[in-house]
């Protein structure tokens, strides 16, 4: 069976994203939300930061 040439570049296309693996995909994914979360202007929701809680040996150190 005869395919148009629009058919065949995707057909190609879409194998070579299939061929990408998944934890390829995570990594960038994550690279992705790393980079964003440090621009300051960006819109929506803000991601929460980790509160930073003192260890039990600092506590001593203080007084």
């Amino acid at each position: 069976m005869k395919h148009s040439a629009e058919y065949e570049r995707f057909t190609a296309l879409v194998d070579r994203v299939l061929a990408v693996p998944h934890s390829v995909i995570k990594q960038r994914v994550e690279e992705h939300r790393k980079q964003s979360a440090q621009n300051p202007n960006r819109r929506g929701p803000k991601r929460k930061r980790k509160a930073v809680t003192p260890s039990a040996s600092d506590h001593g150190a203080n007084h």
